[in-house]
């Protein structure tokens, strides 16, 4: 889907750094990374889901680093420039292309998402180098799981500030920034093209 692109986009010009992507299957974003020239090391929990990327990069002849971890348990080599967190979530966002979603999913689902979200946004964070950048990212529609994850993380997190998106880091899109300056797509966006998945990302610098 093409908000599903748009958190890659956030991190800018990669060409040459050391991208830390998390929760990478099923491999789009690892594939536009290392498209862009990036040096990716993707991790994934499942094994299946993990070779579903490792078929995706051979299939379109690019190159990443793929590991199989729980990103909550595996520390890297060096802190990293450029870190992206695709979180787990609800998926509300989908509901275009998935119109049973509020019949199938329940606050509890909302608190379970959230809580191992909150986990891995804690864990990407302790990757970020002095100066670097973490774009954190939902495909949902729900506050719990978007920007109040954000507003508990950095009252929790004085390191980190809110890096400001502007339209100009979304093909001129001022739909699709927030008022508080993050992303926000929703499914009726693009409506004259068959819609767009419901989509939130916030950018944290960490301090130098």
């Amino acid at each position: 889907d093409a908000a599903a692109t748009l958190p890659v986009h956030l991190l800018a010009d990669v060409r040459g750094q050391r991208v830390i992507e998390l929760c990478a299957a099923p491999g789009g974003k690892t594939m536009q990374l290392a498209a862009a020239g990036a040096n990716v090391t993707a991790l994934e929990l499942e094994a299946r889901r993990l070779a579903l990327i490792e078929e995706n990069l051979t299939r379109i002849k690019l190159s990443a680093d793929v590991i199989a971890a729980d990103a909550r348990d595996w520390t890297p080599d060096a802190r990293t420039p450029f870190v992206l967190l695709d979180a787990p979530c609800t998926a509300t966002g989908t509901i275009r292309r998935h119109p049973d979603l509020p019949w199938i999913k329940s606050a509890s689902d909302v608190t379970a998402c959230m809580q191992t979200a909150y986990e891995l946004l804690e864990a990407g964070a302790a990757m970020v180098a002095p100066g670097g950048l973490l774009v954190f990212a939902v495909c949902s529609l729900e506050r719990e799981e978007g920007i109040e994850q954000i507003e508990n993380f950095l009252r929790a997190h004085g390191e980190f500030s809110r890096e400001k998106i502007v339209a100009a880091d979304l093909f001129g899109q001022t739909q699709w920034v927030s008022a508080e300056g993050d992303l926000r797509t929703l499914p009726c966006h693009l409506g004259d093209k068959g819609g767009m998945d419901g989509f939130y990302a916030a950018k944290l610098r960490r301090a130098l």
